[in-house]
C-alpha cells in the first residue's frame, strides 16, 4: 500500500511539473510582456481600461495585463512599492504620501484615466430635493483623510458654503473597503461611494 501511495505522489508531481512546464512555455510563447495592474476599485467610472482590455488593445502592444482589485490607494502603493504589483491605479495622494515620506524609490504618477471623482453620495432616507444643506448636522462616511474621494468631498462641501470640518461630522475612520458594509451595518446617516449595491 506504501509503494502505490508513494508512486502515486510521484506520478502527481511529475504531472505537476508538466503543467507548470507547459504554462512557462505558453508565455514564452505568446511574447507578450506580463504587466499585474493593481486596482484600487472595480467600477463601471474604469470603463475604458475594460473595454481596451476586453477588445484586445493591450495585446496588440505586446502587453498580457493582470488586473487586480487592491481596494484603497494606500493598499494599492503597498503592492507597488513591495513589487506585487507592477502599476498601481488610484488617486495621485497614493504617490505624494510616499514621496513626502521621504523615501528613496518613491513612485510617479504617469497617466490619468479619469478627470472627475467618480464618487455618489448615498443617503440612508429619501430626499424629494436634496441640497448640501441637508448634510448639516448629519454624519458622513467620508473615506480616508487625504483620499481622493473624501478630499473632493470636502472641496464640494466648500464650494457650497458648508464647513466640512463644523456643519457636519465626517467620519474617516473606516476603510476604503468597508465603508459599503459600515454603511449597511448602520453607521451614519450618508456615505460616499463609487456606484454601489446599497
Amino acid at each position: 500500500m506504501k509503494k502505490i501511495i508513494g508512486i502515486f505522489l510521484i506520478l502527481v508531481v511529475i504531472v505537476l511539473a508538466v503543467i507548470a512546464i507547459r504554462k512557462i512555455n505558453k508565455e514564452e510563447d505568446s511574447g507578450l510582456k506580463k504587466v499585474t495592474v493593481a486596482e484600487v476599485a472595480h467600477s463601471v467610472f474604469y470603463a475604458p481600461q475594460y473595454v481596451a482590455d476586453g477588445m484586445g488593445f493591450f495585446e496588440e502592444e505586446g502587453l498580457d495585463v493582470d488586473l487586480v482589485l487592491t481596494s484603497g490607494a494606500n493598499n494599492v502603493m503597498a503592492a507597488v512599492l513591495s513589487g506585487d504589483a507592477d502599476i498601481g491605479f488610484s488617486g495621485t495622494e497614493a504617490t505624494i504620501y510616499v514621496y513626502n515620506g521621504g523615501e528613496k524609490d518613491y513612485v510617479m504618477t504617469f497617466a490619468g484615466l479619469t478627470q472627475k471623482d467618480g464618487s455618489f453620495l448615498v443617503s440612508r432616507e429619501k430626499y424629494d430635493n436634496f441640497e448640501l444643506a441637508d448634510l448639516k448636522g448629519k454624519i458622513v462616511i467620508g473615506g480616508r483623510v487625504g483620499g481622493m474621494p473624501e478630499m473632493t468631498f470636502e472641496w464640494a462641501l466648500r464650494e457650497n458654503g458648508i464647513d466640512p470640518k463644523k456643519d457636519l461630522n465626517i467620519d474617516t475612520s473606516i476603510d476604503f473597503a468597508a465603508m459599503e458594509g459600515a454603511f449597511i451595518g448602520g453607521t451614519g446617516d450618508f456615505v460616499t461611494l463609487f456606484e454601489h449595491n446599497v
